[in-house]
């Protein structure tokens, strides 16, 4: 019986309850890109927030609060079979209790540790990588990370940056996390491809390049390691990476 869910992880955990309490689980899809077969039966799985919030309790009282973490940075990542490999995690889980946690190369647990590994690599590189801009009455970053990792980086910025209103954007996902001094909440946003910056602002982007530009010793450049450190891939966020900028400034 393959069970299909709408995406959230309060869908993939009532999946994983009734595949525990009702017909066992061979696989678990987002409903939305489910391909029917003619070999396996499927049933679509309505979120019910109190089985979630079951196997929530479950997972960390009875596996441990690492399972659940790891589980929960699965779910969070681009893999393309992560509901199987968590699902397959669990059941392991379940079984053996807290002992799981030190099992790093069984073949239903490598594929979570790494995945997580690599969700919880992206975090920390953001911590240090999100570049916020002040428009008008708020500060805006923007990103596309590899992982949705936007739910996590709220933590973290919100706390940071307590004081201030901001917006957070995830431009692949069309995503945003929005604090107004108060609360946060995650919502879907589209925002204009050029946010206006205040003069302020744009006078230390262009401070900020001319250090950047003019700090480095040629001779010691190393390209490995900055590629190491600040992948291509991120560097259209990054404002000493902007081209339009160091145009600009050499000419």
């Amino acid at each position: 019986m393959d069970y299909l869910y709408d995406s959230t992880f309060d869908g993939l955990l009532t999946c994983i309850y009734y595949s525990y309490y009702e017909d066992k689980a061979k696989g678990i899809y987002p409903q939305d890109y489910y391909q029917c077969s003619l070999v396996n039966s499927s049933r679509i799985i309505v979120t019910d927030p109190i089985l979630s919030s079951r196997v929530y309790e479950a997972i960390a009282k009875k596996i441990s609060s690492q399972a659940l973490k790891q589980a929960y940075y699965v779910f969070l990542s681009n893999h393309p079979r992560k509901e199987n490999i968590i699902l397959k995690y669990l059941q392991l889980g379940f079984k053996l209790g807290r002992k799981i946690d030190n099992l790093h190369t069984h073949l239903d647990v490598l594929p979570v540790y790494q995945t997580a590994r690599k969700v919880s690599f992206e975090v920390h590189r953001f911590y240090g990588l999100l570049r916020f801009a002040e428009s008008n009455n708020f500060l805006y970053a923007s990103l596309k990370p590899d992982h949705n990792i936007l739910i996590i980086l709220a933590e973290h910025f919100v706390d940071r940056l307590a004081q201030n209103n901001f917006i957070i954007h995830d431009q692949k996902r069309n995503i945003a996390i929005i604090h107004d001094k108060q609360e946060w909440y995650l919502t879907d946003f589209n925002a204009p491809e050029n946010i206006s910056i205040s003069e302020e602002e744009n006078f230390y982007q262009e401070l900020w390049i001319r250090y950047f530009t003019h700090i480095s010793i040629e001779s010691r450049t190393n390209k490995r390691l900055q590629n190491q450190f600040v992948p291509h891939r991120y560097r259209n966020h990054l404002v000493e990476f902007k081209k339009s900028f160091l145009t600009n400034l050499s000419s």
